[in-house]
């Protein structure tokens, strides 16, 4: 069983977080704090207690944006602590997921917060805080090959794959690009890789796979490869550069 804080400035949305995770069978105790420095102290006396002691805490499902010390600012203070608490992000910004994952976050949830989505964070907290008593399995649908489903405050919303002209990787997240705008998903980009090989995306880069019905321009410049996709130019790596010069020859 997990031992939670909650740490958000808002009192409504820390009550409403403390509730959802109170309610959850994984979840032994959960408790709230209104800023960052109220949390430090709770944590503080958390380690001094120990690890089995009766004020022990395993995560903190962390807000970003608070007055004063905020949310990175804690968390890159734990990263000093020798046993410091796994940390949740609970965020209504996407724009902090490098960072987060940067500290070694294990989740990054977008608010306002679906039940369903905090319980798979809290699976993979206690999942990485180490063995638990098995509970209830929230069903899980085999992907849409033809969509990717995005959350965007609170709005679940089915991105067309062939809408896609690019993707950007940010760590353990993806950013789908399109002419539209952009989304932050939690899929590998090696994954994306390999189920969208046969739809056309190849990668020519660490940190992008390309639709090569998007690439408008192929562009060398001083020994150095580039592609046009939209108004965006990407650079292309030599080890991928011979592999998509060849598929653009092929391309219908």
């Amino acid at each position: 069983m997990l031992r939670a804080l909650a740490v958000d400035d808002e009192r409504p949305t820390l009550e409403e977080l403390v509730y959802l995770l109170k309610a959850d069978p994984r979840i032994g105790t959960a408790e709230g704090a209104n800023d960052a420095t109220e949390a430090l102290r709770r944590i503080n006396r958390a380690l001094e207690s120990g690890p089995d002691g009766p004020d022990a805490i395993d995560v903190v499902f962390l807000d970003i944006q608070m007055p004063g010390l905020d949310g990175l600012d804690l968390a890159r203070l734990l990263t000093g602590f020798a046993r410091p608490p796994l940390v949740v992000f609970v965020t209504a910004h996407e724009d902090f997921a490098v960072q987060a994952f940067d500290l070694k976050a294990v989740d990054y949830v977008l608010k306002p917060v679906r039940r369903e989505r905090l319980a798979e964070a809290v699976r993979r907290a206690a999942e990485r805080r180490g063995p638990a008593t098995p509970a209830p399995r929230i069903p899980v649908h085999e992907p849409d090959p033809d969509h990717v489903t995005v959350e965007l405050g609170g709005v679940t919303r089915f991105v067309p794959v062939d809408d896609i002209t690019h993707v950007e990787a940010q760590g353990d997240y993806a950013r789908l690009h399109t002419d539209k705008g952009s989304h932050l998903v939690r899929i590998p980009l090696s994954t994306l890789e390999e189920r969208w090989r046969a739809r056309g995306f190849v990668r020519i880069h660490r940190r992008h796979l390309v639709a090569l019905r998007h690439i408008g321009e192929l562009r060398l410049d001083a020994g150095t490869v580039s592609v046009l996709v939209g108004t965006e130019e990407l650079q292309v790596s030599r080890r991928h550069a011979r592999e998509l010069r060849d598929l653009l020859m092929r391309r219908p």
